[in-house]
């Protein structure tokens, strides 16, 4: 029986090699730590969701089996292409949506204030929209989903800007797609956010 999909994307906790934005202000093994407790805590909160769904881990750095001896084998995971952001977040979408037939949400692990109810109502709200969106307050966004792939909503987007989100919706609008916007919630990613995480 086909279901939705869950993408979760993340990166394998090599030093040096993540959370590459705060290691000036922390260190590189602390914030390689903080990408593993990121990592394991948006899993335990993907784990807590009541509806059955397809859920995939998308990984860059690593390999399978490393991926395997940090999170466990119950997961299913894909290496990511080597592409931009938009690329990635594309081509996984519509792999998943060719497969299921069923709307895709894709979202990342540096919203620790991403919880469980949120990502309930994401899946409920794709029910009734073409698109959910998680707005971030640095101006990018924290989860998107959609019925149906459209790579427009990827392409010509200013990654890593404060420009993604409202690009984003510029672009959903023009398609005269129905969007449904989640809470707006802090992305953890600048040495100014760690304030507001502990």
């Amino acid at each position: 029986m086909s279901k939705k999909t869950l993408i979760v994307f993340t990166r394998y906790p090599e030093l040096g090699k993540t959370k590459t934005r705060l290691i000036r202000a922390i260190g590189a093994k602390k914030a390689t730590n903080l990408q593993r407790k990121m990592t394991e805590e948006t899993l335990k909160k993907v784990e807590k969701i009541t509806e059955n769904i397809n859920i995939q881990i998308y990984y860059t750095g690593g390999n399978l089996s490393l991926m395997e001896d940090w999170l466990g084998k119950k997961w299913s995971f894909v290496e990511q292409i080597q592409a931009d952001l938009g690329q990635k977040m594309y081509g996984a979408l519509e792999a998943n949506y060719n497969q299921q037939k069923k709307p895709v949400i894709i979202i990342g692990i540096d919203c620790p204030f991403l919880d469980t109810n949120i990502l309930q109502e994401a899946l409920t709200a794709i029910d009734h929209n073409d698109m959910v969106i998680g707005k971030a307050e640095d101006g990018g966004y924290y989860l998107i989903g959609l019925k149906q792939p459209i790579k427009e909503l990827f392409t010509g987007i200013s990654w890593s800007t404060d420009q993604v989100y409202s690009q984003t919706i510029k672009i959903a609008y023009q398609f005269n797609l129905s969007v449904y916007n989640l809470p707006i919630l802090r992305d953890i990613d600048r040495p100014e956010d760690l304030a507001f995480y502990t």
